[in-house]
């Protein structure tokens, strides 16, 4: 019995063990890139090894980069720690990472365009992979972050960063910094909510110590959003923030429609065709020296309403209601922002919407 007890207790220890060498949220390993080559694994600024950066494989024209190298008169400066990496034309870094099989996951990253005006990254993780398009700057420092998500079909899966890009100066790329990874737990529609996160609390990890929110990349379907519930149907980004670093309505994330009528999020809910619904939600400021007249649209079926914000950069936050008959068993709710709006520094910014939500309502008796 005792010899019994010994060996149960063996197992529950190799199980914790186990499940403690699995994903755990934040930064993956090495994900900042402070360890890096060492000399013999260098030619000048060019990573010659494949395994030359700790927990990293690397394919093709690699750079790894110190905050303050020069290139020509630009100085490169990295968001997280001292150093980042650069992919050259058709360059890829890609890391093995221990999940559950089922779950969702997010991946969020830093990027920098150096050269190019059209830069763009490839990101996958088998069977899944998406183009994320870098030719908008949103922020002022010169770095964004992205997140991109999927579902783990496998129990390890590859994360592949990958630079498609063809210039004239093989050097010419993006560069990479703060890879990190969050697990995404789908929210579900509820009788007190007929949409999924309305209150956005899930969504892509923001890294720590960055002050410009994280992307979530136009074209992005339900199916594998980091922001899940909802789509992004626009030509650019929607910007996912956080109350660490700017003010939210309500709990501690919201999203920001930076790009007018070109950022705009939307999801299908499940009514009642000739039943009266009620979509509430709240209107405000990310308190990121965003000024102005902003006006949020919202369309919710044939219905819609245009909800006026001034802003005086500060924070804060009102509250609007659009009440409408549904007219079919699944209506598409959408907002997007009607003006283009940009802080002093040039950067982009835009009204910020949070706490959506979609109720059934009594119709009103007939005398």
């Amino acid at each position: 019995m005792e010899m019994l007890a010994m060996k149960l207790l063996s197992v529950l220890l190799f199980a914790t063990c186990y499940v403690s060498l699995a994903f755990t949220d934040g930064l993956l390993p090495n994900g900042d890139f402070e360890k890096g080559p060492n000399s013999s694994q260098q030619k000048g600024t060019v990573v010659t090894d494949r395994h030359g950066i700790p927990n990293w494989e690397l394919s093709g024209y690699v750079e790894y980069i110190k905050s303050g190298q020069k290139q020509g008169d630009m100085l490169l400066v990295v968001p997280e720690g001292a150093h980042a990496v650069r992919l050259g034309n058709e360059a890829s870094i890609k890391q093995k990472v221990k999940v559950t099989n089922g779950m969702y996951y997010s991946i969020t990253f830093s990027a920098a365009r150096t050269c190019a005006q059209e830069e763009q990254l490839n990101v996958s993780v088998a069977p899944d992979s998406g183009v994320l398009p870098m030719q908008t700057l949103y922020s002022s420092s010169g770095w964004d972050s992205y997140a991109w998500a999927f579902q783990a079909d496998y129990p390890e899966v590859e994360i592949l960063i990958h630079n498609p890009g063809v210039e004239d100066d093989a050097a010419c790329g993006p560069l990479i910094d703060a890879i990190a990874m969050r697990t995404l737990y789908p929210p579900r529609a509820t009788n007190k909510n007929l949409l999924k996160n309305g209150d956005f609390e899930e969504g892509p990890y923001v890294i720590p110590n960055t002050t410009w929110g994280v992307l979530v990349p136009p074209n992005i379907e339900d199916d594998h959003s980091p922001l899940p519930g909802w789509m992004v149907e626009s030509l650019k980004a929607v910007n996912y923030i956080d109350s660490h670093h700017f003010a939210v309505p309500q709990g501690k994330r919201a999203v920001e429609l930076v790009a007018g009528k070109e950022s705009a999020i939307a999801q299908v809910a499940r009514t009642v065709p000739g039943k009266v619904y009620s979509l509430t939600f709240a209107v405000g400021d990310a308190s990121n020296a965003c000024q102005g007249s902003m006006i949020v649209e919202a369309y919710a079926g044939r219905a819609s309403l245009k909800v006026p914000y001034e802003s005086q950069g500060k924070g804060g936050s009102k509250r609007a209601v659009l009440r409408f008959t549904a007219v079919s068993t699944r209506t598409r709710v959408v907002f997007f922002s009607t003006y283009y709006t940009m802080k002093s520094d040039a950067s982009l910014c835009g009204p910020v919407i949070d706490d959506v939500k979609l109720l059934s309502v009594r119709s009103p008796r007939r005398s």
